[in-house]
């Protein structure tokens, strides 16, 4: 497998599952500041023009939560989602599913305007919404999703390296962490993990 991603990037959700999965993988790099994610090759791999990617040998996956659910199946010995309970698999592709389509697209509203306006005020007024945005999306996970100890109750899943990546992006956003004393905690939790611990210097998190 090829994994293609960009540091400072919701890549880190599914770099940390490979990890979790012990994937034998091979990750590009992709600099943004040259605009290598927008190069004829690499659209050619995702035209979408975004990250991550990931070449399976089959084909290319892209989005955060086709990712997580293809390495959570791909390797179900690293038990990273209740695969055997439909419930419970529906609700972890729920939790993911709102990280991707709200959480995600508030955060992006700070630095992606232009995605859905070429107003300038009305990109600046989407930019002073962010710090309500992502506030109000993480009250909602901290009091109404997050089962604890991890998202989904007892047993870790892709869903806890996902919420974590995005958790990292409130500070940038002017929303502290420590309103959310559960998110806050699970923070430092998933900092503990040997997973983490192995994408912290090449992410810019250490």
């Amino acid at each position: 497998m090829i994994f293609y991603y960009a540091p400072k990037t919701v890549s880190l959700a599914s770099h940390i599952a490979l990890e979790e999965a012990s994937a034998k993988y091979e990750s590009k790099k992709l600099d943004f500041l040259a605009t290598e994610q927008r190069s004829d090759e690499y659209l050619q791999i995702n035209p979408k023009g975004r990250v991550p990617a990931l070449d399976t040998g089959e084909g290319i996956i892209s989005e955060t939560p086709a990712i997580l659910t293809y390495i959570a199946q791909t390797f179900p010995s690293a038990n990273l989602a209740p695969l055997n309970d439909p419930f419970k698999f529906a609700k972890m592709q729920e939790f993911n599913a709102y990280l991707a389509s709200t959480v995600h697209v508030n955060h992006a509203h700070k630095f992606r305007g232009t995605r859905w306006t070429d107003d300038e005020s009305a990109i600046e007024t989407m930019k002073a919404k962010v710090p309500q945005t992502m506030h109000d999306s993480f009250e909602l996970i901290e009091n109404n999703m997050f089962a604890g100890p991890w998202v989904l109750g007892e047993n870790y899943s892709v869903c806890d390296g996902y919420v974590f990546c995005i958790s990292l992006w409130l500070k940038g956003d002017s929303v502290d962490i420590n309103d959310f004393p559960k998110i806050a905690k699970h923070n430092t939790r998933m900092l503990g993990r040997a997973s983490v611990q192995t994408l912290l210097t090449i992410y810019g998190l250490s």
